[in-house]
């Protein structure tokens, strides 16, 4: 797996690792040098102690994920990791499309259905789903503040 360019690194402007410990939602934001790929990645939500683990989740030595667009990783050497890791051939002119595991956080109230219908949305950036599914789960407005998306 190739490590990301340096354009690459730079258009990554947020990672946020978002667990619940002691029924309380925890925010903390990824360091840069491990958005290299989904096990450094991994390695680094394996620090946080979450009741749930996150949405990448990692649980001991299993890591699930959900990629919004496979097809991003004809671009991008992250989305590449993360379709390398899920085992999911993507050719250059393939459709957007969700890849992974929808049922990422079913367990906590998001069924595979209702992400299936909020990944559907092309209208929404990443950043905007990802606040779809934090105000879903709970802490919408504080993962709004983290990532610049609050109107104050």
């Amino acid at each position: 797996m190739p490590d990301p360019t340096e354009s690459e690194a730079d258009e990554i402007d947020l990672a946020v690792a978002c667990y619940r410990e002691e029924g309380v939602w925890q925010l903390q934001e990824l360091p840069e040098d491990s958005l290299v790929g989904v096990e450094s990645i991994a390695r680094q939500l394996r620090r946080y102690p979450g009741d749930n683990g996150a949405i990448v989740r990692s649980r001991g030595a299993e890591v699930s994920l959900l990629l919004s667009d496979a097809s991003a990783s004809t671009d991008w050497a992250l989305a590449r990791s993360a379709v390398d890791h899920i085992g999911v051939p993507v050719e250059d002119d393939d459709d957007p499309a969700p890849a992974g595991d929808l049922g990422i956080v079913a367990d906590m109230g998001i069924p595979a259905m209702d992400m299936g219908v909020l990944l559907d949305d092309y209208e929404l950036y990443p950043d905007e789903q990802l606040s779809d599914i934090a105000t879903k789960l709970g802490f919408g407005p504080r993962f709004d503040d983290l990532a610049g998306l609050s109107n104050a």
